[in-house]
């Protein structure tokens, strides 16, 4: 039954295989993270490329605010072609009989990982950061 209920949020549609999200090279957009009114960082994709920076406005007030887990230096710019654990948890599981049926509803590709950030990324229970695509 327990791994039943880990099915669920699992991202994959086999309990064994894992569905290839991946970001299209053609995609690009940009997010900003917010935490009160004040903006964290900057998430950005191009050609296949994540990218994550911390704002001047935060740097300002890093004594007040906890650093993003895994973005310790506040002034390096970080690059990775997939998305960081900390803004892939912003996804649910895509097994999900509620999530599979918005998926469907509303066209998304389960396995292009923009378009579910898009989606079901601004806000998540995991911490109070919003993220807001501009």
């Amino acid at each position: 039954m327990i791994k039943y209920f880990k099915s669920l949020f699992s991202k994959s549609e086999e309990p064994h295989s894992k569905i290839e999200v991946h970001l299209p090279k053609e995609e690009n957009a940009t997010f900003e993270l917010r935490v009160d009114k004040l903006v964290i960082g900057i998430l950005h994709c191009e050609n296949g490329e994540w990218e994550f920076k911390y704002t001047e406005a935060f740097k300002q007030h890093q004594n007040e605010y906890n650093h993003i887990a895994g973005f310790s230096n506040l002034d390096k710019i970080y690059h990775n072609d997939t998305l960081w654990p900390f803004f892939q948890t912003r996804i649910p599981g895509l097994k999900q009989p509620a999530v599979k049926e918005i998926l469907k509803k509303e066209h998304i590709n389960e396995s292009n990982e923009l378009e579910l950030l898009k989606r079901f990324g601004q806000k998540t229970i995991s911490n109070p950061y919003e993220l807001e695509l501009v």
